[in-house]
């Protein structure tokens, strides 16, 4: 495909997708990758089978993998998730019947693991169950007990392994919540009343409670019929936060203001007394203007007063960051460390000097590594050491793509040193932007 200025932006330099299904064998690493990391680094994202996509969420889901054991990288593979959109690659995702057919997930989003299944997400549609090799075994709804979308941004507690999730949809109920046993059995299925139809990408969990973002991001099904981003910017929805418990239900939600922003991701959330604490990528808007209308998201904090009714919002740091990341053993726990890429100066699908960002909310201090001109990475994921001795005791994994040679690498850095130099690097071929992935232990999913 031509780089001309007919190619959306999202599609250009390393957004343009790959086409050829690998699997490589022959990596060659450099430094050595630690012995206990026995697993799979997994990292999805959308990359159109056609080569053409009119907005960055509508490509098919494409995952890419590397599996570690013994200290070597066994294997690169890259599939894409069989979904019917690779059967037949004319189906429209903004056509009504094809949008409300919850087998219809472009499964492009997130990749987890939970209750011994790989799982490829996507907020509008079922999951779809991945095989250890990346193959599709094919859409999942919990034996029947799933009636609509599964969010792509589900929180695995680490106490219980219960995987807590929502659904939202255009349509009446426009929010379930959904509760899974560490198992993979749906447990409870509440709709949730909000104002009304919005896109609510991810919430929050603490040890007692979830926490609905309500926000202005609103459908209007019209736009969809102009084969437009569904969704649009309401000046007049009121931005709110909802906190129930865990078990809880519709009738226990109690909502607090906030003023009017988005939220794709938070860092995490815990409860601290009478008061719940989130830490948040924070956009002033999104899609007023446009439907690329993203402005610099900055890392926040709100502070939920459950005594008074009030929350308190605090701007944290002023360089544009996103995709927020804690210790997996830490969610919904009070946390110390988080991790968020930056992509430098960089405009949208452009290349700058890409960042992984560690912040020290007990301390108050940032730390960073910084990748170099023409380097960027993806969002930076964290697996334990073996005998970790404190919270960011650990490696954070990525892809890097390098602009002057055109090829990606799998990384892992010390998280606990943020040493620039990586501990192991392992080469790989061009590996295209995406969005969210996961350590996936071999204990969670072999």
């Amino acid at each position: 495909m031509s780089m001309t200025e007919d190619v959306p932006v999202h599609l250009r330099g390393n957004g343009a997708p790959v086409f050829e299904e690998r699997t490589i064998t022959d990596l060659k690493v450099t430094g050595k990758i630690p012995v206990e990391l026995d697993g799979r680094y997994l990292r999805n994202g959308a990359n159109p089978t056609t080569g053409m996509s009119d907005h960055p969420f509508f490509g098919d889901g494409m995952i890419h993998g590397v599996r570690l054991r013994d200290g070597k990288a066994e294997w690169y593979r890259n599939r894409y998730v069989q979904t019917p959109f690779i059967a037949n690659p004319a189906l429209d995702i903004l056509d009504p019947s094809v949008t409300l057919d919850m087998a219809c997930s472009k499964a492009n989003t997130h990749v987890v693991g939970h209750g011994g299944q790989i799982l490829a997400l996507e907020e509008g549609h079922f999951p779809y169950v991945l095989n250890g090799d990346l193959d599709t075994v094919g859409p999942t709804d919990y034996a029947g007990r799933l009636k609509g979308p599964f969010t792509a941004h589900p929180k695995i507690c680490p106490t219980t392994g219960e995987m807590l999730a929502f659904g939202y949809a255009p349509l009446p109920p426009y929010l379930t919540y959904l509760r899974v046993s560490a198992k993979g059995e749906l447990l409870q299925s509440e709709p949730i009343t909000v104002t009304g139809p919005t896109m609510m990408h991810d919430f929050n969990i603490t040890e007692n409670y979830v926490v609905f973002m309500d926000l202005p991001a609103v459908f209007n099904l019209d736009l969809a019929l102009e084969g437009k981003m569904p969704i649009h910017w309401s000046d007049s929805y009121p931005a709110r936060l909802g906190v129930m418990p865990r078990n809880g239900n519709d009738s226990q939600v109690k909502w607090y203001d906030i003023n009017p922003c988005y939220v794709f991701h938070p860092m995490n959330s815990y409860e601290d007394g009478d008061k719940i604490v989130l830490d948040v990528a924070r956009f002033e808007h999104i899609w007023k203007d446009n439907d690329m209308d993203f402005p610099s998201p900055m890392l926040w904090r709100w502070v939920i007063d459950t005594k008074t009714g009030r929350v308190s919002e605090e701007q944290i740091d002023d360089r544009s960051a996103e995709f927020p990341r804690v210790n997996d053993a830490v969610i919904g726990k009070k946390h110390r460390y988080g991790y968020e890429m930056s992509m430098g100066n960089a405009g949208f699908g452009e290349i700058d000097a890409g960042a992984i960002l560690k912040y020290d909310r007990q301390n108050n201090t940032r730390t960073s590594i910084e990748l170099g001109r023409g380097r960027v990475c993806g969002e930076a994921v964290f697996a334990p050491s073996a005998s970790a001795k404190s919270e960011d005791d650990g490696y954070l994994m990525t892809y890097v793509y390098d602009a002057a040679a055109d090829t990606s690498q799998f990384v892992i850095f010390d998280a606990l040193t943020m040493a620039a130099d990586p501990i192991a690097t392992v080469q790989l071929p061009r590996v295209p932007f995406g969005f969210h992935g996961s350590w996936v232990p071999a204990s969670v999913a072999n």
